[in-house]
C-alpha cells in the first residue's frame, strides 16, 4: 500500500470490496507504531479507532456512509474532542479530558471520518520546528535529525510517514504552512473567518486558523468543505455560503501572479529554495500566466507586527491557566499567590513564558502605543496592501519558507533567528486571507522544499483549483 493514498482512491476499494476498514485501521495503526521514533502522535486512540472502523465498514456496506468514510485523520493536540485528553503539547493542561468537542471534530465525525489520535505541537502552537513541545520534537521524515516545523510538526510528519491519510493543524503565522514545506506535504491555511475556532485552544485569537494537511488537492479540498462554514459558537465567522470545494478543482484561462520581489532578495534565502522559486515563475510565463513583480515595502516590519500581536493576544489569552480552575497546580504551594506563582512557572515551558512576558509589556500602561497600537495601524497596512495586490493578481507566489528544515537543538536558544523563520508566512495570516503550501520536491540533500500560494479573502476553490494545475505542471 502506498503511504496515504487519495481517499477517493480509498473510497473506490471499500466500495468494490478491495480492502475493508478494519483492515486500513490495522495498518496504520502499526505503521504508527513502527514510526514511534518521529514522536509525531501523543495518544493514538487505538481501541475506540478499531470499533469506529467496524461501525463505520457497516455503512459503507449499506450504502449509508458520510463524504470521509474511509479517511483515517490525527487531529493536532490543541483540538478539543469530548472525553479525550487534550493539553496543546503543555504540562499545563497534562491529563486534562476535554468536555466539548470543537466544531471542526463534530463536523469530521458527522461525515464518517475516523480520527486515530492527537498530533505533537509546540506548546500552545508556539513555535516553528515542535521543540517547544512538552512531549519532545517531531523528528521530520526524511531525515529524522531535522525538525518537522512547526506548531503543527506532529501533523505534517504524521502525513509525511503514511501514519494517517490526512491531519488537522492550526495556523497562527503559518503553523500549518511551515510544517507542511518542511515535510513535503500540502499545507492550507483557510481565510481567517472560514473554518470555527469553537473548541480550539487559543494561542492569538484573531490569527489562528484551522486547516488541513494532506498528500492531495483533493482530500484537503474535501475536508475544507466539511469543516467550513457558520457555526453559532463562533461570532467571527463569515456567513458566505461554502461552495463545493471539490466540484471545483478545474482551473481555466491564464491568471494574473504577483511576485514579491523583495522575498527573492531577502537576507538569509537558501540559495536553492531562490532557484526553485525563480523555476516555477519561469514555468508559468512558460505555460502563458503573467507573472510579474509587484513590490511589497513593508518585509521588514511584517515579523514585528505579527510577534507583538500574537505576543499580546497570547498574555491575554492563557491568563486563565493559573493552576486554580483546572490543569497543572503546583505541590509547592502554599497560599493563593504561591499558587499562580508556581503552577505557571512550573507548568509553561519557556518559549510561552518569554510570549506571556513580552505580550503583557507591549500591553502595559506607557508601552500599549509605543508597540501594539502601532503594530495594529502597520498591520492594517499590510493587509490593505495584499488586497491592492489581489485586485489586480489572481495570486501571489513566494517561497513557504526562507531555508529548508534544520537539525533538531540547531536553533532553538535563539529565539530571533526562530521568529526570522517565519517572514514568508505571516503576511497572509496578518491580513486574513487564504494561502497554501505545495512541495515542489526536495533540495541537493534530500530535504523538502515548498512554494507558497496567497489568494483572495474566501478565494480557496480558487486557490485549491490552482494549487492543482499547478502540481499537474510541476510534475509533484
Amino acid at each position: 500500500m502506498e503511504l496515504a493514498p487519495a481517499l477517493n482512491t480509498i473510497q473506490s476499494q471499500l466500495k468494490e470490496g478491495q480492502l475493508h476498514l478494519p483492515k486500513l485501521v490495522a495498518h496504520y495503526l502499526q505503521r504508527i507504531k513502527s514510526h514511534a521514533h518521529l514522536n509525531a502522535f501523543v495518544e493514538v486512540f487505538e481501541e475506540e479507532t478499531k470499533q469506529k472502523s467496524l461501525e463505520i465498514q457497516a455503512k459503507i456496506s449499506n450504502g449509508t456512509a458520510g463524504k470521509l468514510a474511509g479517511m483515517i485523520i490525527g487531529i493536532k493536540d490543541n483540538i478539543c474532542y469530548r472525553n479525550h485528553r487534550v493539553s496543546a503539547a503543555s504540562k499545563i493542561l497534562e491529563n486534562y479530558t476535554s468536555v466539548y468537542s470543537a466544531t471542526v471534530v463534530e463536523r469530521l465525525l458527522a461525515e464518517d471520518a475516523i480520527i486515530i489520535g492527537r498530533l505533537n505541537c509546540d506548546e500552545f502552537a508556539m513555535g516553528g520546528s515542535n521543540e517547544t513541545s512538552y512531549y519532545g520534537p517531531v523528528r521530520n521524515f526524511a531525515d529524522s535529525d531535522h525538525v518537522s516545523g512547526g506548531s503543527s510538526g506532529g501533523s505534517a510528519v504524521a502525513v509525511q510517514a503514511g501514519l494517517c491519510m490526512a491531519a488537522l493543524g492550526t495556523d497562527t503565522g503559518g503553523s500549518i504552512r511551515q510544517p507542511a514545506a518542511f515535510c513535503g506535504v500540502i499545507g492550507l491555511k483557510p481565510t481567517y473567518g472560514r473554518v470555527s475556532r469553537h473548541g480550539i485552544i487559543a494561542f492569538a485569537s484573531s490569527f489562528d486558523q484551522v486547516g488541513p494537511i494532506t498528500r492531495s488537492i483533493e482530500d484537503a479540498a474535501l475536508i475544507l468543505e466539511v469543516i467550513a462554514g457558520t457555526d453559532q459558537y463562533d461570532s467571527t465567522l463569515s456567513t458566505a455560503a461554502v461552495p463545493s470545494y471539490t466540484q471545483q478543482l478545474k482551473t481555466s484561462g491564464k491568471k494574473r501572479i504577483a511576485y514579491l520581489p523583495e522575498t527573492l532578495s531577502a537576507e538569509g534565502l537558501d540559495t536553492e529554495i531562490k532557484a526553485v522559486t525563480e523555476n516555477a515563475i519561469q514555468k508559468l510565463r512558460d505555460e502563458g500566466h503573467v507573472v510579474e513583480p509587484v513590490s511589497f515595502p513593508y518585509l521588514d516590519y511584517v515579523i514585528p507586527a505579527y510577534y507583538i500581536l500574537t505576543m499580546a493576544e497570547a498574555s491575554s489569552n492563557l491568563a486563565r491557566y493559573d493552576g486554580v480552575h483546572y490543569g497543572y497546580r503546583s505541590p509547592n504551594a502554599t497560599d493563593l499567590e504561591s499558587t499562580y506563582k508556581k503552577s505557571r512557572s512550573e507548568g509553561f515551558g519557556p518559549e510561552v513564558k518569554r510570549r506571556i512576558m513580552l505580550g503583557s509589556f507591549v500591553l502595559s500602561a506607557g508601552y500599549y502605543d509605543a508597540y501594539y497600537a502601532k503594530a495594529q495601524k502597520v498591520r492594517r497596512l499590510i493587509s490593505e496592501k495584499l488586497d491592492y495586490i489581489l485586485q489586480n493578481h489572481d495570486f501571489i507566489l513566494m517561497p513557504t519558507t526562507p531555508a529548508p528544515a534544520f537539525k533538531i537543538g540547531e536553533k532553538l536558544d535563539d529565539p530571533v533567528t526562530m521568529y526570522l523563520a517565519d517572514i514568508f508566512t505571516v503576511q497572509a495570516s496578518l491580513a486574513g486571507i487564504p494561502a497554501i503550501s505545495l512541495p515542489v520536491g526536495n533540495n541537493s540533500k534530500n530535504l523538502p522544499v515548498g512554494l507558497q500560494f496567497l489568494g483572495k479573502r474566501f478565494g480557496e476553490a480558487e486557490l485549491l483549483a490552482f494549487s492543482n494545475y499547478f502540481l499537474n505542471i510541476s510534475g509533484t
